[in-house]
């Protein structure tokens, strides 16, 4: 049987809010019976947006995460929910709003934080995949609708077709070793979960410093050479896709200008600075004044 899943395209997210604005205008003091009781303006919304900042200025890589219900197939609230948490035959967990009254065990069950606590109400809630629309004959989620950018996907597809798509698009979940089988997935998940190494390149050429383009960048790690890059029309290069946490790298530049080598090690993305070649002339010239 086919069932819902949600894509989010991490890249495309500009931290506009229109999802979690959309979530609060459809929820926020609006009953839908055998769906959801009135959501709270007071209280958390239940789609939020996570906000990564990388390097340092002027390189600067910021990236947001939409997170909301994941609708596992092996939810760790229905586990703690029981009968107060139902998963529907299309793949979408609902709570019910009569049965869950006063659990606020259910909240604290969601290692994704999705469910958030109606003080007013004494309800979990969550994101529902907007199911009373999609009954409707919605072809999508709100969040879908009101993206400018595209970030969201919904898709009705069963599950060996859904895993096929998964892989061949490489699509990735949050918090894997859970293995509560979300059926939310993320395309380009490692701009999250990856680090980057960049720098700018200059040179002094008759006294005047400039920025060097097409320089030749090799960046080794442990002495191996596991990429290589050229320098923009602006004198900047970036190595991305890089662990966190990561060391032994070392960053070798050639270019008819001259050369430079650094060595780092990364907690978190890197930005070098400013990198001044020198060429084997200037070196000897160097070497004569001392």
């Amino acid at each position: 049987m086919s069932k819902w899943n949600l894509i989010i395209n991490v890249g495309r997210c500009e931290n506009c809010y229109n999802c979690v604005l959309a979530e609060r205008d459809e929820h926020v003091g609006n009953d839908y019976p055998g769906y959801a009781a009135p959501a709270s303006l007071a209280d958390e919304a239940p789609i939020r947006i996570l906000r990564r900042v990388q390097g340092a200025a002027p390189m600067v890589e910021t990236t947001y995460l939409p997170v909301m219900c994941n609708h596992c197939d092996d939810a760790p609230c229905m586990k703690v929910g029981g009968d107060a948490i139902s998963k529907r035959a299309d793949g979408i967990v609902v709570i019910d709003p009569v049965k869950a009254k006063g659990r606020k065990d259910i909240v604290r069950s969601c290692p994704y934080r999705a469910i958030v606590w109606n003080e007013e109400q004494q309800l979990p809630q969550t994101w529902i995949f907007d199911a009373h629309l999609l009954d409707d004959g919605w072809k999508g989620p709100r969040c879908q609708q009101v993206c400018p950018t595209d970030v969201f996907e919904a898709v009705k597809l069963d599950d060996v077709a859904m895993q096929r798509k998964a892989r061949q698009e490489g699509l990735q979940v949050l918090l894997p070793k859970l293995k509560a089988k979300p059926r939310v997935y993320y395309r380009g998940l490692e701009r999250w979960d990856t680090c980057f190494i960049g720098g700018s390149l200059s040179a002094s050429v008759d006294g005047v410093v400039d920025c060097v383009a097409g320089a030749e960048i090799t960046l080794l790690q442990n002495g191996k050479p596991i990429a290589v890059t050229h320098s923009d029309a602006f004198g900047d290069f970036r190595f991305g896709g890089l662990a966190k946490k990561s060391g032994g790298y070392r960053i070798e530049v050639r270019h008819g200008l001259g050369e430079a080598q650094r060595d780092c090690d990364i907690d978190e993305s890197l930005y070098l600075g400013e990198i001044r070649l020198v060429s084997s002339h200037q070196e000897c010239i160097e070497e004569q004044t001392v």
